[in-house]
């Protein structure tokens, strides 16, 4: 008997404060609109003795007026006496009538951000991340899509979702999964990655195994957007990269990069990962670098990506004897020309700056940059005579073979670029054999 008691008590308790809470919503919605459609009805001092040649509303554009503000009125009420069913109906209404009160929910949460954080109080999340474990594949998309649009603007409602569940919701098994359904888990998990820039503790373990099961089994462009925006938030904190290592996100992010609808995010999350040291070994163990980025620097059309795979590459050549190598066996020396020519101001920037440190690496110093700072150090430093001998040689030949070929690869370029010539006839002036930069 006391049991019975007891859960009449919490149940009446609950009640009471979704009551109070609702009727706080409803004042604040009111009183909200009331002030501004009062503003539609004040008139400027300066217009109250107006000129007899000037129009005055007719009576029947008044009566007009006030039937327009009174369905406007009716449409409030309207919302307000649906927002109270759709809420009732989530937490106490059979199936059908959960999946109709999540469809309304969508549509009253499209209207601003108070509208969202408003729906969040009066305790729909919860019950919205219960339906998507649903059999129904209709129930499941519409508490998904309610939820997607809930999270838009608000990290609160974010971080109620992911207390509420969401994320041990995820499929297990991504083959089971519809491409729409893949496309909307997608959505909402770009915009709770969002938490991990914040002090809300986010478990990234849960969401990077399903991000990477989207990423290998969609072909679809749209899908793989969110999940590279998802990756990208993560690994904006420094203590994601071992994670994001081991679940092998460098090997993905590196195919993703060959492609252009989706190469610029996954060369800025490259190049997050890149300044962390298990980031970089991911990268220099890897069989598609440095071919991959070098590829990608020769895209004109895209100075972006050229940006970041110019980092990249700084970051790994950095103090590494073994990386230049491999680097100038790619043929990265006549790409470094063309882009320092050709490219924007910070891959020109970035290009001159790695075409120094293959100059002379016997007597350049590495200087600050934006890499990772382990000291300063000689560049080259010769381990073994022989073997910087050797490598000398070798950098000398490849410059020879190739310079006359890059001279005329860049003249020929040079003349397509439209507008003024003037600065790239000064370059081609002041270069030569002995002063171009290789």
């Amino acid at each position: 008997m006391s049991s019975l008691q007891t859960s009449r008590s919490s149940s009446s308790s609950w009640f009471s404060n979704y009551a109070f809470n609702f009727r706080f919503f409803i004042r604040i919605r009111r009183l909200l609109r009331s002030k501004s459609s009062s503003k539609h009805h004040y008139i400027p001092s300066d217009h109250i003795n107006t000129p007899k040649t000037s129009k005055t509303p007719s009576l029947k554009e008044e009566i007009t007026q006030e039937e327009t503000q009174d369905m406007r009125l009716e449409e409030e009420e309207d919302d307000s006496i649906v927002l109270q069913r759709s809420v009732k109906q989530l937490n106490f209404g059979s199936l059908e009538e959960k999946e109709m009160a999540a469809k309304e929910i969508k549509r009253l949460a499209k209207d601003d951000v108070q509208t969202r954080k408003s729906l969040a109080m009066l305790g729909v999340i919860p019950s919205l991340v219960s339906m998507i474990d649903s059999n129904m594949a209709g129930r499941r998309r519409s508490a998904m899509e309610a939820l997607i649009e809930l999270a838009t603007g608000t990290y609160t409602n974010k971080a109620l979702m992911v207390e509420a569940g969401f994320l041990s919701k995820l499929p297990k098994n991504i083959n089971g999964v519809d491409e729409q359904t893949r496309h909307e888990f997608a959505q909402l998990l770009v915009s709770i990655s969002l938490l991990a820039n914040t002090q809300f503790p986010l478990t990234s373990s849960q969401i990077l195994p399903f991000i990477i099961a989207i990423l290998e089994s969609t072909s679809s462009i749209e899908t793989k957007e969110p999940c590279l925006g998802t990756l990208y938030n993560l690994s904006t904190v420094l203590d994601n990269a071992g994670l994001l290592v081991t679940h092998g996100v460098v090997n993905s992010l590196l195919e993703l990069s060959l492609v252009k609808e989706t190469s610029e995010k996954s060369l800025a999350t490259l190049a997050n990962l890149a300044v962390t040291l298990m980031g970089k070994r991911a990268m220099e163990n890897n069989n598609m670098v440095p071919e991959n980025l070098i590829k990608i620097m020769t895209w004109e059309e895209k100075p972006k990506c050229q940006e970041f795979s110019a980092y990249i590459l700084m970051i790994l050549a950095h103090q590494s004897s073994a990386q230049r190598q491999k680097m100038a066996k790619a043929g990265i020396v006549q790409v470094l020309l063309e882009v320092a020519l050709l490219g924007s101001p910070l891959a020109q920037k970035r290009a001159l700056k790695l075409l120094q440190w293959f100059k002379d690496e016997r007597q350049t110093k590495m200087g600050p940059h934006s890499g990772p700072q382990t000291g300063r150090v000689v560049i080259g430093s010769p381990v073994n005579q022989r073997e910087t001998e050797a490598g000398k040689r070798m950098m000398k030949k490849l410059v020879k073979q190739s310079l006359d070929q890059n001279m005329e690869v860049i003249t020929r370029r040079a003349h397509n670029v439209s507008g003024d010539t003037s600065t790239l006839k000064a370059l081609f002036i002041s270069s030569s054999s002995k002063s171009l930069p290789y």
